[in-house]
């Protein structure tokens, strides 16, 4: 079986990482615009790859709907920022769109670790909750932006998912390198 969840995972990884460093230094950054490059990259890359698996279903079962609707949800939410850093807009209804986001992350990580799905259903299921937390909490960060501790909090949990999800996606690229040294496209069979 052929999949590009691993690309997901990496994507959402380095977006965790970008998001973690924009609270931990970009509100209070002269300038907010350095953010736009990097944030427009995952919303493309999650955009892609998460339309694409909810229309088409490339894998089995419903992990299309828990790795492809959130990776579309992560990528608008991504598309969004970059949009509103770039023009100078308020951030307050891309938080606001977080946290529904946020909710639904939390809901399939509940459900992962209750269904036992994944090889490592509770490292997957914390990811989606610590990734989902992040959103939750989108916009009280940006309404108690000032609060230092409350924002370093917010980091945590974001790096914690962030870890969560690169070696998730790492050891994906890892099994999936052997599993499909052998594919061959439909075409060439």
């Amino acid at each position: 079986m052929i999949n590009y969840i691993t690309l997901m995972l990496i994507n959402l990884t380095a977006g965790l990482v970008l998001l973690a460093s924009f609270v931990y230094e970009g509100f209070e950054h002269p300038n907010p615009k350095r953010w736009v490059p990097g944030f427009g990259m995952v919303g493309a890359i999650a955009l892609s790859t998460g339309f694409h698996m909810i229309w088409h279903w490339p894998i089995r079962g419903s992990y299309n709907i828990a790795f492809g609707e959130t990776t579309v949800l992560f990528g608008i939410l991504f598309v969004g920022a970059s949009l509103a850093l770039a023009l100078g807009w308020d951030l307050l209804t891309v938080a606001i769109y977080a946290f529904f986001a946020g909710v639904t992350a939390i809901v399939i990580g509940v459900r992962i670790i209750d269904l036992e799905m994944t090889r490592r259903p509770l490292i997957s299921g914390l990811g989606f909750i610590l990734t989902g937390l992040g959103g939750v909490c989108a916009a009280p960060a940006l309404y108690w932006r000032a609060n230092r501790a409350f924002r370093l909090a917010g980091v945590g949990v974001l790096a914690i998912a962030a870890a969560i999800w690169a070696f998730t996606g790492y050891m994906a690229y890892w099994g999936h390198l052997e599993g499909s040294s052998n594919w061959v496209p439909p075409g060439m069979q």
